[in-house]
């Protein structure tokens, strides 16, 4: 049985002469059947991302790669949520080497300082581990793009508030110098 946003869906989708069997189940809820619709639209493989695990959002942001012509393989495994799928496609969308983050392991936020750190050509690796939050590399981030001997403070037994004092003394120290 369908709901009435359902089959909103499958009528637009019957109107615009594409193969509605593939989303027309159930199991798809509107957003679903918005999204596999949407790829349909647009010649898109929905063979890809037409399946019930993911969520309406984790298909646009497959969608949305598949699109832009980038290789998706990297996101479509279990356990990254839309926003980490969001980081990763933006990543590979600015080539960059996206293998560092594109781990479950990080979330949204770890992976969008990662993400800006590589497109900083910044040495990630001194930050891009799980046990940091993301305020923290956010602090080390800050202290490599400055040029600093982030080392004083790139662990994770500092807070981001105790890194960040950290850091603008080291700037202040590198200033006056």
């Amino acid at each position: 049985m369908f709901n009435s946003d359902q089959l909103n869906q499958i009528e637009l989708g019957v109107q615009e002469g594409l193969d509605v069997t593939i989303y027309a189940k159930p199991d798809f809820n509107w957003m679903q059947m918005y999204q596999i619709r949407s790829g349909l639209e647009g010649g898109i493989d929905t063979s890809i991302y037409a399946k019930p695990e993911f969520g309406g959002s984790q298909m646009r942001e497959i969608r949305r790669g598949l699109e832009s012509g980038v290789d998706v393989s990297g996101y479509t495994k279990p356990g990254f949520d839309w926003g980490q799928m969001d980081q990763i496609r933006f990543g590979l969308e600015s080539g960059l080497n996206v293998s560092i983050y594109a781990k479950p392991e990080f979330d949204l936020w770890q992976m969008c300082e990662i993400r800006w750190g590589l497109k900083a050509g910044l040495d990630v690796f001194v930050y891009a581990k799980p046990e940091f939050g993301w305020k923290q590399m956010s602090e080390i981030r800050f202290g490599l793009k400055a040029g600093l001997e982030v080392s004083v403070y790139a662990k994770p037994e500092f807070s981001y508030t105790q890194m960040g004092k950290l850091r603008k003394r080291l700037s202040m120290e590198k200033n006056s110098v």
